[in-house]
């Protein structure tokens, strides 16, 4: 039992009715989880709204419940504290039920568009070839240090999210890095975190279905860098001009990184191949097996996040040459017909263009380059054209298909594609909307030499269709497929 007074500790409470001075079980939000003398907290949802549920939660044994707004009817012998804002408060309640963990190791965020699993993934994969306990808190898998556990959110719940870090308490972790996506910041899950430092990757054109316009997404990533505490540090990539403005109103230590700005940390491209990437960091030359100028972007991020948390140069350096690509994120084979079939991620404008203006800077251009490509349904469905248009301009050959088209019809989306496409790129591209047969039809135009890149869902090992997920594996499908063709 814990105590309900220790639970609110920096919580704003507008109102009380009945006593705090009570021990308590649980916290929750979903009141199909509540047992007796549990507390339930009843959050304003995108999809439902919790206070409809406050009834339920006191039949199941609720002893507190957590609101914005008193009930009609008070129910006698429960406590009812109303707030300001249930997520905040939840976020804190959290915090300070689990003993406030992120206090107790260095806890490092990072947001922005594309490159957060990427870089978050491999300062895990550093620090652990450092010697360190480590933790991450990703879109592909949550890790406590050597344990892992399936991830369902880019930023999970502030239960979760401090259930695990006081796990990684237990386990002795002295680092942790962790996604911020901009529906976690907004929903404030990461309220009452302690975070010793924040990365800014790049803002470009997504989930602008959640968010109502491409500002109010760029302020919901500012306010995590407003947030953070004098003692942290702020690192944003000033190529992109929203660096600048992650930076306006921190009070953290402030770093630059750039390619092509001034900034306090500098990369220069020096060879780019399909085997990796020669890279000047500020005076030191590095060889890494990751690929593409986005990627020099995420190791100038690493190599400058490990310096800023007191690891020594040279090191740094050994380790970004051992590091490997990140699951699902230009993740490549070549068959023994020498077909190169790469699987990426790249599910937004920016990310599509980036890849496929990486392979072309690669390429020798005697050879095709053929992209197969999808949008996601129930998402954001303005950038279905500009995805269209990018696939179409930059590959020699293109195949729509279907990605997790969820409740919408994938013909449909595939059309909102086409839109994209300009009159003189018509020829270059085909529609097949089962996404396998997509696929085998890009490995049977393949010949020789040439490039499939299959793009979208990367590191995904499902599709999701009208409500159910079905197995679909892309690297998996197209290694099976090049190696059907070889015999």
């Amino acid at each position: 039992m814990n105590s309900l007074k220790d639970i609110l500790y920096k919580v704003n409470i507008n109102a009380v009715v009945g006593s705090t001075d009570l021990r308590v079980n649980n916290l929750h939000f979903n009141s199909k989880e509540i047992k007796d003398n549990d507390v339930f907290v009843a959050i304003k949802g995108s999809a439902t709204d919790g206070h409809r549920y406050v009834d339920n939660a006191i039949g199941q044994g609720a002893l507190v419940i957590v609101c914005e707004q008193f009930p009609e009817t008070i129910a006698k012998g429960i406590t009812y504290l109303e707030v300001q804002n249930s997520s905040v408060a939840l976020a804190i309640m959290a915090s300070n039920y689990y003993g406030n963990p992120s206090e107790n190791l260095k806890l490092v965020g990072v947001t922005g568009t594309n490159g957060k699993t990427t870089i978050a993934t491999l300062l895990y994969q550093l620090f652990k070839k450092a010697g360190y306990k480590v933790g991450l808190l990703s879109t592909v898998i949550v890790k406590v240090d050597d344990k892992a556990y399936e991830a369902t959110h880019t930023t999970p719940d502030s239960l979760t999210i401090n259930r695990y870090l006081k796990e990684m308490n237990d386990e002795g972790v002295e680092f942790c890095f962790m996604e911020v996506s901009s529906h976690g910041i907004h929903q404030k899950r990461t309220e009452g975190l302690s975070f010793e430092g924040g990365i800014f990757t790049n803002l470009t054109h997504d989930h602008l279905d959640y968010h109502d316009t491409f500002a109010e997404y760029r302020d919901v990533k500012k306010t995590f860098f407003d947030n953070l505490k004098k003692e942290a540090f702020a690192l944003v990539n000033v190529d992109d001009k929203n660096g600048i403005v992650m930076l306006q109103n921190t009070k953290a230590r402030q770093y630059k990184y750039a390619l092509k700005s001034f900034a306090d940390y500098k990369a220069q491209i020096l060879e780019n191949q399909f085997g990796g990437l020669l890279l000047k960091l500020n005076d030191s030359e590095v060889w890494t097996k990751l690929i593409g100028n986005f990627n020099a972007y995420n190791v100038l991020a690493i190599f400058a996040t490990a310096e800023l948390l007191g690891l020594e140069k040279q090191e740094v350096l050994r380790l970004i040459s051992a590091l490997e690509s990140v699951s699902g994120r230009f993740q490549y084979l070549v068959s023994k017909e020498k077909i190169t079939a790469i699987v990426d991620y790249a599910h937004t404008p920016d990310a599509l263009k980036n890849v496929l203006e990486t392979i072309n800077s690669i390429r020798t251009k005697n050879e095709e380059l053929i992209t197969v490509v999808g949008c996601g349904g129930d998402r954001d469905a303005t950038k279905r054209p500009k995805m269209g248009h990018i696939a179409s301009a930059l590959s020699t050959k293109t195949i729509f298909t279907s990605d997790n088209p969820r409740s919408e019809v994938a013909e449909a989306i595939i059309e909102d594609m086409e839109k994209g496409v300009e009159p003189q790129n018509f020829k270059k591209i085909v529609s097949i909307t089962d996404r396998k047969q997509a696929i085998k039809t890009a490995c049977q135009m393949a010949n020789s030499g040439d490039i499939i890149l299959i793009a979208g869902k990367g590191h995904e090992t499902y599709q999701e269709i009208k409500g159910k997920r079905y197995d679909f594996d892309d690297y998996k499908i197209v290694e099976t497929l090049l190696k059907q063709l070889e015999k």
